[in-house]
């Protein structure tokens, strides 16, 4: 009932995924990350364990293949459940049981992972991929919401549309961007106005949050407005 893409910007850091669905409230269930460890989605008939065993798999260093092959392997439901994950070093490993419903399978690319069920077609994933590869030189944000409506545009979830995410990490414990169309009439449209949205100042403000290397952050709002105000300046001159 769903399709994702999972992926990393090898320059920035940055890790994220992004979803969408005919089903309500896709980013509260699908989407697990976390910074310089991994990413994981679960679908389908979702098992929202997956998230946090694997999570903690994935910290302990074990490989993408292994958490996927540990998590179903435990699972007596595995024949109705798909997830797929991404490790800190890139490596993907994936599942598809096979009491998904049609359309339904994964596709590797260059430092991305797609995975759906319930699709219009194999397209949906391929075109989604291939957006994906193309667009190297955007954001990962843009880079992968483009790479979404291009799933959409291959037909996408084929009962239709209904919600949306969009989450990002890079060095932080808490997400670069998270971003819920929980439940719309053209959620990718959605989560693609709310991202531009956010590069009008939260994009510029998260830089001032408490951080690893400083864990107070700045405190003072004439210097967090002049930093916004200047990068925007910026932006703007591009």
């Amino acid at each position: 009932m769903t399709w994702s893409i999972i992926a990393r910007d090898t320059h920035t850091g940055e890790m994220g995924i992004a979803v969408a669905t005919k089903f309500f409230a896709v980013g509260s269930r699908v989407p697990n990350l976390r910074a310089g460890i991994g990413a994981l989605a679960t679908q389908a008939l979702t098992n929202p364990l997956y998230g946090r065993r694997g999570l903690a798999l994935l910290e302990a260093a074990v490989p993408a293949e292994d958490v996927v092959r540990l998590l179903t392997d435990a699972d007596r439901g595995a024949a109705s459940r798909q997830v797929h994950v991404m490790d800190g070093e890139g490596r993907i490993g994936a599942h598809t049981g096979k009491d998904c419903v049609e359309w339904a399978g994964h596709l590797e690319g260059r430092d991305c992972s797609c995975a759906g069920n319930m699709l219009a077609g194999q397209r949906v994933v391929a075109d989604t991929v291939a957006s994906f590869e193309r667009n190297f030189a955007l954001p990962l944000a843009r880079r992968m919401i483009e790479a979404m409506k291009a799933g959409e545009a291959a037909g996408g979830d084929k009962r239709g549309k209904q919600s949306a995410c969009l989450v990002m990490v890079s060095t932080e414990e808490y997400s670069d961007l998270d971003l819920r169309v929980d439940d719309h009439p053209d959620p990718l449209a959605e989560l693609e106005r709310l991202e531009a949205v956010s590069r009008e100042r939260w994009v510029h403000y998260r830089k001032f949050l408490p951080r690893k290397h400083d864990p107070v952050g700045e405190l003072d709002r004439d210097v967090i407005n002049a930093g916004i105000e200047a990068a925007l300046e910026a932006s703007r001159e591009q």
